[in-house]
């Protein structure tokens, strides 16, 4: 069995695990009571959140806790775009950010404001130059993703809140698959808001965070006490609390390490793949991209017949985000960068993690090319072009 769906969840620490456990079992008090064992789940609590800020250079009263990504960024778009819409009500998002954010937007368009979809390059990118001419006096949010979920492309982030802060727009990242790749100062990068998910890097699913700078206006998402700075009601999910900022802890002391070799794995797959099967291509930037991500469309075959083929040999992988696997449609984002129907479809997410092997690797470039082989010889569109 062997795990490439590294972006779709992540396997849990177990490093993670053991710091989590204690909150399983004894220490279950509710973090709002006032005697001991509640209060001591409040300190816990508040530590995650000091380790946490301390990563991403914020303040400890600038992170508020979610039950993970989707979450995070329907609160950042839907309510900061109601607390600021006196100010203005136009916003500006990418074609290709993840559905969290799209569907958000599409809602925010049902309630009155304006959206502008900037369009992207063959390699996912925006153009900073369209970004300043879509900016009108009306503006108050901008939100970009950082790293593409599917095809892994890298944004000009800090670039992007530059431009942002020279007009006074909040700028919001969804940097859900950037977290625990990508060093992340918001300060520095000019970000406001920022949405994470602790699954997506061996933490436990069910728990992610939003950061918001404090000068930022929000208004509640969910109704309830007065947890989360009383933005966010809801009895906190203390281990996975304390199990996302172990996880944090763990990525960023060896980013580097897993980064060089995540990358190595990462151009093996790519080179070898673009030299032995023919008629296939690489999606994303070649470099400008996640260390882990490899999305390459293969011609004349269906992705879904790959995977289940892959399946059937022990790969796990997928044909882009585990968010709309059920979909029939080809993905957004492929058809973004100007990829056909046709070929989109033949899509193939190899996402990697720190548990892979090169000896894993190794197997799967041996195997693939007989699967490709092997559907496109049952292909009528692959014998078509042959006749041809």
């Amino acid at each position: 069995m062997v795990y490439f769906d590294n972006a779709a969840t992540t396997k849990l620490d177990k490093n993670v695990l053991e710091s989590m456990l204690p909150y399983l079992t004894d220490s279950y008090g509710n973090p709002s009571s006032i005697y001991k064992l509640a209060q001591e789940n409040r300190i816990a609590i508040e530590n995650a959140r000091s380790s946490i800020a301390s990563i991403f250079n914020a303040k400890p009263n600038e992170i508020y806790f979610t039950s993970g990504g989707t979450e995070s960024d329907n609160w950042a778009l839907k309510c900061i775009a109601q607390a600021y819409q006196k100010k203005g009500k136009h916003i500006i998002t990418s074609s290709i950010e993840h559905h969290a954010v799209l569907h958000s937007c599409k809602y925010l368009e049902t309630q009155g404001f304006r959206v502008t979809y900037l369009p992207v390059d063959k390699d996912g990118l925006i153009d900073l130059e369209k970004l300043k001419e879509s900016i009108c006096d009306d503006t108050i949010l901008i939100s970009i993703i950082f790293a593409n979920n599917e095809i892994g492309t890298i944004q000009p982030i800090e670039e992007i809140g530059e431009i942002a802060h020279e007009h006074n727009i909040i700028f919001h990242t969804d940097a859900v698959q950037a977290v625990g790749s990508v060093a992340i100062d918001v300060e520095k990068m000019n970000i406001d808001a920022m949405s994470l998910s602790a699954h997506k890097f061996y933490g436990p699913k069910g728990i992610g965070a939003l950061y918001l700078r404090k000068n930022v206006k929000i208004i509640p998402f969910m109704d309830g006490g007065a947890q989360e700075f009383s933005k966010r009601g809801g009895t906190e999910n203390v281990p996975g609390i304390i199990g996302m900022a172990k996880a944090l802890e763990i990525a960023y002391e060896n980013l580097d390490e897993n980064n060089i070799f995540l990358t190595k794995l990462r151009d093996k797959l790519v080179e070898n793949i673009l030299k032995n099967v023919p008629h296939c291509r690489l999606n994303g930037h070649r470099y400008k991209r996640l260390p882990n991500n490899v999305n390459i469309s293969f011609e004349f075959i269906e992705g879904e017949s790959l995977l289940l083929l892959l399946d059937s040999k022990g790969f796990f992988a997928s044909s882009g985000s585990a968010c709309t696997s059920g979909s029939l449609d080809p993905s957004h984002v492929l058809l973004a960068i100007g990829l056909p129907h046709e070929i989109a479809h033949g899509s193939l997410r190899i996402t990697l993690g720190k548990y892979n092997t090169s000896k894993e690797v190794d197997s799967f470039l041996t195997e693939l090319p007989e699967i490709i082989k092997r559907l496109r010889d049952m292909s009528p569109l692959y014998d078509e072009y042959l006749k041809k």
